[in-house]
């Protein structure tokens, strides 16, 4: 089997009329290895090649990728931080830190957030695959990891183009163009040079993609079709903590510790509660989580009282994760009742009892 670095499935024909207008806004979603902070990340040398090939069009950059967090955190921030900013191009790049998450969960969430772009008007997509060392047996064998495969039959079925950049990387490695400790030092994340060659693979598809093409062309629109999988995460939205019933000392605070976060609803009591109700068939709450975070307890319409147990990597500081926790998206549809109650962690690495929930994530 011949892998494949680049798919041109359906050309960027809006990306091309925005250009030819003079104003484009390119936006950017996905975890460490596209966030803007690190400056050298992969977006970096596709941003300034675009200002090079076009500089009399006014580009504007929205990147919105955070580190740490998946496609199903993206499914409830896609409105936020893309459609509501009008990005016409948008880079998708999930397919390492959705490499953990079940089979079908990670399918739903990167549909959903497929569907909501493609469906909120006129923009054009690219997913991008990157690295990480668990991908490394298959590759050698000539095969596509498990994580890819899944988004890439989205892709297809979405006539999306995509670019493997994790094997643009590893086969500059093979031809010693490249020394693995100048792309992942650490097996993950990419040094100034591995940008620097995932930034390239990107260059090389957006090359033929749009200064090979017919800039006069028009793009054909086409419907919508119906999902792979009806229970996508297309339809969400967040339940106002105006819905919500509190006991117990709790605030809402605007939240300029995180750039991602608007409002948090907070305590830092042991005992305090929260409940809501809400019509859909799951759930998940956003958190901005870290070793001073409490855990709680909680249980769906009345039943048995379960305790969250989340993990807390080595590498965790004392807040500023936002943190997803998925609770169902299989329920009944119809009213839900969701009760919690704030407890300490009781673990070495739980410093704290902050409480400080981001956003009440319901699922249709």
């Amino acid at each position: 089997m011949t892998l494949s670095v680049w798919k041109h499935r359906n050309k960027l024909h809006h990306t091309l009329q925005k250009v030819k207008d003079g104003r484009i806004k390119v936006g950017f979603i996905g975890g460490s290895i596209t966030d803007a902070r690190p400056r050298h990340n992969w977006p970096e040398p596709v941003i300034s090649w675009l200002a090079e090939q076009y500089p009399q069009t006014r580009i504007s950059i929205e990147n919105a990728a955070i580190g740490a967090t998946g496609s199903d955190l993206a499914a409830f921030r896609a409105k936020r931080d893309l459609i509501d900013t009008e990005c016409d191009l948008v880079f998708v790049e999930y397919a390492v830190n959705d490499e953990n998450e079940p089979t079908l969960k990670r399918n739903r969430t990167r549909e959903g957030l497929i569907r909501q772009l493609l469906a909120s008007g006129q923009r054009d997509i690219v997913i991008v695959y990157t690295y990480s060392q668990n991908m490394y047996e298959a590759m050698q064998s000539g095969a596509v990891p498990d994580t890819i495969s899944e988004f890439d039959r989205i892709a297809e079925y979405y006539q999306i183009g995509s670019v493997w950049m994790g094997l643009y990387a590893l086969e500059e490695v093979k031809k010693g163009r490249l020394r693995f400790e100048e792309w992942l030092p650490d097996g993950l994340h990419p040094t100034s040079r591995g940008s620097l060659s995932y930034g390239q693979s990107v260059i090389t598809f957006l090359t033929k993609e749009l200064l090979e093409s017919d800039v006069n062309a028009k793009g054909l629109d086409t419907p919508l079709p119906e999902p792979l999988d009806a229970k996508c995460w297309d339809k969400v939205y967040a339940l106002s903590f105006d819905q919500v019933q509190t006991s117990g000392p709790w605030v809402i605070r605007r939240w300029p510790h995180l750039e991602w976060i608007d409002q948090v609803l907070e305590t830092a009591a042991v005992g305090a509660g929260l409940s809501f109700r809400f019509e859909g068939r799951g759930l998940a709450l956003g958190f901005d989580f870290g070793r001073s975070s409490a855990e709680f307890r909680y249980r769906v319409d009345g039943g048995e009282w379960q305790p969250s147990e989340r993990e807390r990597p080595s590498w965790l500081a004392e807040d500023g994760w936002y943190r997803l926790s998925f609770f169902g998206d299989d329920w009944s549809g119809g009213a839900h009742l969701f009760e919690l109650e704030v407890m300490h962690g009781n673990q070495p690495n739980c410093t704290g009892t902050n409480f400080r929930l981001a956003k009440v994530g319901i699922i249709q």
